[in-house]
């Protein structure tokens, strides 16, 4: 119904929350049928003579109650009841939530039925994957790492390989080996939070270093080795959680000149160096007598999959890199690990990194068709979007406002490692969020971006 104009003059409410009680009201009498098509929501707005924000935010909490769904491209829907569905949800679903760095999930059935029969080809031998493995993979598990490695050109002795519970243990762990308590860990002043938090335990000093369009800077970095006596370099160079930022090789290689001179040891958090189909080599390439390369598996095939692939600079790194997991992780899941062992080997893993690949670039092109020309910093092949807010608004009072939306997002605060916080969120396209839900979210965040908090929150 393209011409339905809701009647919001004896509702007392104010009018986003009006709208959606129309909404609700005119289903339940049968004016609005399931599969209606909506008015756009600027027309509407010009109808009804109010901010187009406001009618989003009324879309957005009919959304939420389940009475209408958005679909890419061709507009906003009467939901499709379900046989036990008698009436309209009276509560909101679970919100729009963009917090989570998640690669998207993949929706396929044939994709889907691939994956469900590893399961089924790893259950086959549950007995024996339910004992102790050996440390650090088996063989099996270490052929699929040094194959799976291959893709980022490395090829490291399997001695240097370690398959281990996910990235957050290793990186613990070689923060362990490398520093003791109040020694400098240097890294790019906006960083991932999971370092963050892993230094903050061991008590370790983070010192994030200036940054431009390419990294950090040499000059910074060359001022800090003579200075604060670095025991290591922590960074996460392609596609950089959250600036989306990937360093360029000429970059690489000057950070690497630097950190031997001064003999610092590289920590490269690689999880995203699969996503690109032809990335930058990595630093474990280019220098990997001095590099701890940790390649987890969560970004590029599934978060749920609790496991990475670790190669330390050198055989004696072995063994203090293996006592420390020991102690505190004794070894990575292995049922978790048979099932990555057996996607690798029969291609399921490749299949689902060419899915992210496909569904994130749909997603990054929705976030440049909705949201403002230059808005926003964003690459094609990552699953979230950071973006520096206009001089209105504060970071507190974005995400607050868009918070009483149901849509998160996270604040600058999370990702700065030292120095003054910028006034920016991080939007994440991935996870369980579907497609259509990440364009409802963009098109209020697009408009929230473009207006004043007064007006953006405007509840006439």
């Amino acid at each position: 119904m393209p011409d339905w104009i809701p009647d919001l003059s004896q509702n007392e409410k104010p009018r986003y929350m009006a709208i959606a009680g129309a909404i609700a009201d005119d289903i339940s009498t049968g004016r609005l049928s399931t599969g209606d098509r909506l008015p756009a929501q600027r027309k509407l707005a010009k109808r009804l003579k109010i901010h187009f924000t406001t009618v989003a935010r009324g879309y957005v909490e009919a959304q939420r109650r389940g009475l209408i769904e958005s679909k890419v491209g061709q507009g906003t829907f009467v939901r499709v009841k379900s046989r036990s569905q008698r009436a309209p949800l009276s509560f909101p679903p679970r919100p729009v939530d963009l917090t989570m760095n998640l690669p998207p999930e993949p929706d396929d059935p044939d994709l889907i039925e691939r994956m469900q029969s590893g399961v089924e080809y790893v259950a086959r031998d549950i007995v024996s994957i339910l004992r102790y493995q050996g440390f650090g993979g088996t063989q099996a598990d270490k052929d699929a790492a040094s194959s799976w490695l291959g893709r980022r050109a490395l090829e490291p002795a399997q001695e240097r390989i370690f398959v281990t519970p996910g990235a957050h243990p290793a990186l613990h762990g070689i923060m362990t080996i490398l520093a003791k308590s109040d020694e400098v860990i240097l890294c790019e002043q906006i960083t991932y939070p999971g370092i963050r938090s892993i230094t903050a335990q061991l008590g370790l000093n983070l010192v994030g270093l200036p940054m431009d369009v390419d990294g950090i800077e040499p000059q910074a970095l060359t001022d800090a080795c003579k200075t604060l006596r670095p025991k290591a370099i922590y960074l996460n160079p392609t596609l950089q959680n959250p600036t989306t930022l990937t360093i360029p090789d000429y970059r690489r290689k000057e950070i690497v000149a630097i950190a031997r001179h001064f003999h610092v040891p590289i920590v490269e958090d690689d999880a995203y160096g699969f996503i690109p189909p032809h990335g930058h080599a990595p630093f474990a390439a280019i220098a990997p007598d001095l590099t701890w390369h940790v390649a987890g598996l969560a970004k590029c095939i599934g978060a749920g999959l609790r496991v990475a692939y670790v190669v330390v600079p050198d055989t004696r790194s072995t063994w203090p890199f293996a006592s420390t997991l020991r102690a505190s992780t004794v070894m990575a899941s292995p049922l978790t690990v048979a099932l990555v062992t057996r996607w690798t080997d029969d291609g399921t893993a490749a299949m689902l990194l060419r899915f992210i690949r496909s569904e994130t670039a749909e997603r990054q092109k929705l976030a440049a068709e909705i949201l403002p020309k230059n808005s926003y910093h964003g690459d094609l092949l990552s699953f979230s979007i950071w973006v520096p807010l206009p001089a209105m608004w504060t970071r507190s009072a974005f995400v607050e406002h868009m918070r009483s939306t149901g849509i998160g997002v996270v604040a600058s605060d999370a990702f700065v490692a030292s120095g003054i916080v910028p006034e920016a969120v991080r939007i994440c396209l991935g996870g369980p969020t579907s497609r259509s839900q990440v364009k409802s979210a963009l098109e209020y965040i697009a408009h929230a971006l473009t207006e004043s908090p007064a007006l953006a929150s405007s509840v006439l």
